[in-house]
């Protein structure tokens, strides 16, 4: 079942993530509604290599994963465009991701400002009970940022902290980003085979 989507990438160090994911659910013929705040364009540019005066966002996707990106459909909206579809409750999506998610917008979403678009499709999404998964990038916390995951996960958020799991045996960098985009998927009970499942050791552990 093809899914429709919001896509929020902000300016914390993990643009990997969110090209795993895009390449997915693009791969996966889902329509993708992306929003890139400031400082997330300027991430795509630097982890990427996007060159935005030359390449869309999908022309980048396609230029470092291949034609399969446009087997989906993606549409970009400005982060200050709150006259989007995006910013109203009535527009139907099956949820929205920020991936990466800055602590400054952990915090814009935890206190409901709504001061840009991804903070309102943010709050939109809480108040009509849709999933919304945050993937935090930040190390270490302080007490501020852990209280706003607190204050998030009450409201009905989900935190999925950049964490890659090792138990697959990643080769790659990408290996480790479909660990994260693969983790997304399930929570959107998204199908894939972004990395094998836990099935148990392989024999008995030593004594």
């Amino acid at each position: 079942m093809k899914k429709e989507l919001v896509i929020a990438v902000t300016g914390a160090s993990g643009a990997l993530y969110a090209g795993r994911l895009l390449r997915a659910l693009l791969g996966g013929g889902h329509l993708v509604h992306a929003v890139l705040s400031r400082y997330g364009r300027y991430l795509l540019c630097e982890e990427l290599g996007w060159q935005p005066e030359k390449e869309s966002l999908l022309g980048l996707l396609e230029r470092i994963y291949g034609e399969e990106v446009r087997t989906g459909d993606l549409r970009e909206y400005g982060v200050g465009d709150l006259t989007s579809p995006l910013a109203s409750g009535s527009g139907a999506t099956a949820g929205m991701v920020v991936v990466p998610c800055s602590t400054k917008t952990l915090s814009g979403i935890a206190c409901g400002a709504s001061s840009n678009l991804i903070e309102r499709a943010a709050d939109v999404t809480l108040k009509e009970r849709r999933p919304l998964i945050l993937v935090v990038r930040e190390t270490p916390l302080n007490l501020i940022q852990l209280r706003n995951m607190v204050a998030v996960t009450e409201a009905g958020a989900i935190v999925l902290p950049a964490m890659p799991a090792f138990y697959q045996q990643p080769k790659t960098f990408d290996d480790l980003g479909d660990f994260i985009a693969g983790r997304i998927c399930n929570l959107f009970h998204i199908p894939h085979q972004l990395f094998p499942t836990w099935t148990g050791p392989a024999g008995p552990p030593a004594e």
